[in-house]
């Protein structure tokens, strides 16, 4: 992590489904096609990414499902701030959500991600990369930051 002198800053974003249920994508095992600072290869994440330069959080979020998932995203809201710190980086996730989305899923030809599934709350898989974890662990507790244990 000695590289990187400041956090970095990311966004997630829960999109729900009129089941309640939340749209999971699954990272590449290649650690170079999953494409991940935090070295998230192998797990399941929500449409999630990094926060470009003048670039707002919503603006960020639209871009990254369009561009992960090519659905087009409306009425987000902020529900989460994490700090996610591993012994590669350390981000500050903002993890927005929303139960407004249209088009059609699609991975594109981007490498990056393998499969995709909507899942209960209640039956999340258990390779759930931990910053997507906290998003919808803040969401169901209703609590926008947990300090860590």
């Amino acid at each position: 992590m000695s590289e990187y002198k400041m956090p970095g800053v990311g966004i997630g974003v829960m999109l729900v489904n009129s089941d309640g249920e939340v749209l999971l994508i699954l990272r590449n095992d290649d650690p170079k096609l999953a494409d991940s600072d935090m070295r998230l290869e192998g797990t399941w994440t929500l449409p999630a990414g990094k926060v470009r330069c003048g670039e707002t959080i919503i603006e960020a979020a639209k871009r990254k499902v369009k561009e992960e998932v090519n659905l087009d995203v409306s009425n987000l809201s902020v529900i989460s701030v994490n700090d996610d710190i591993n012994k590669y980086v350390h981000f500050l996730t903002v993890g927005l959500v929303s139960d407004s989305f249209s088009g059609k899923i699609s991975l594109g030809d981007n490498k990056a991600h393998v499969d995709y599934k909507f899942y209960d709350l209640d039956n999340l898989p258990e390779n759930l990369c931990e910053p997507s974890k906290t998003i919808i662990k803040n969401y169901r507790n209703n609590k926008i930051y947990k300090e860590s244990d």
